[in-house]
């Protein structure tokens, strides 16, 4: 059972006790005189006060229900029990009245002070609060992400080992100052940076254009904040990525296979390819 705090108890006490005294003082006798007491007297006051609260028409539907209560169970058990016997239908039994009297003076469910407010029951905040987590997509970074990161990179490395250890490198022979090889062309990577130092200022193409290209990535996830998986959800970042990517594509291989001795231009198809690892 629910426990009922302590200062409840007190009121529904303190209202009983009110409502016995005033059931008392109703059943005196019009010429006796009540007692004197002075906890009599304070008892009947609030009485008598909340009485004066009550408006008419809710004492007169109090004396009505309290009628019925009391001569109304004859009739209808009697009404009951022939209906039944003369249609030969089913008994229905008759529901003892569950109907409360009401102390003299107070309409039903009248409680302390003349209020009509009942205390239904008491419940407590932790049957009602709804204890289940709620689920949620989001993982911690440790250990989740970086445990899968820390071992993708043991494998790669394992892997880059034993391919450096296994298969021998195409190195070309010790370098000669005195003989700079034609054409002379950087690694592969760099090829995209050495292909816009024959087209603009080396200001312009080796810091400028990088830059630029660098600042539109860093500033894409600010622009599109859209956290959204499907590409047709983050147009504008997928646009900059694959621009970025395709204009370094094509500066590589142009570097790569259209440039001759000299770092001349030419068909790899006429002339032949200058590349090498």
């Amino acid at each position: 059972m629910t426990e009922i705090p302590e200062h409840l108890r007190k009121r529904a006490e303190e209202a009983r006790a009110k409502a016995d005294a005033a059931k008392a003082a109703s059943e005196v006798p019009a010429g006796e005189t009540p007692t004197t007491d002075a906890d009599a007297g304070a008892a009947d006051a609030p009485t008598s006060e909340a009485a004066s609260r009550i408006p008419a028409h809710l004492l007169e539907r109090s004396r009505a229900a309290k009628a019925r209560s009391e001569g109304g169970g004859g009739g209808s058990g009697g009404g009951d029990d022939g209906g039944s016997e003369g249609g030969g239908g089913v008994a229905v039994a008759e529901r003892p009245s569950t109907a409360a009297v009401p102390a003299a003076g107070l309409p039903v469910g009248a409680g302390p002070g003349g209020h009509t407010q009942r205390l239904l029951t008491v419940v407590k905040a932790g049957s009602i609060q709804d204890v289940k987590a709620e689920p949620q997509d989001k993982v911690h970074v440790w250990p989740h992400l970086l445990v899968i990161e820390f071992a993708s990179i043991l494998i790669l490395l394992a892997g880059v080992t034993i391919f450096s250890a296994l298969v021998r490198a195409p190195l070309l022979g010790l370098a000669d100052f005195n003989k700079t090889p034609t054409p002379s062309k950087a690694p592969w990577y760099f090829l995209g940076l050495q292909e816009l130092l024959t087209m603009f200022h080396p200001m312009v193409a080796g810091v400028t254009i990088p830059g630029i290209a660098l600042f539109l990535l860093m500033v894409a996830p600010f622009v599109d904040k859209n956290p959204s998986n499907k590409p047709k959800d983050r147009k504008f970042a997928i646009s900059i990525f694959t621009l970025f990517m395709v204009m370094w594509a094509v500066l590589v291989i142009i570097g790569s296979f259209f440039r001759g001795p000299g770092f001349n231009f030419i068909f790899p198809w006429n002339d032949g390819i200058f590349f090498e690892l």
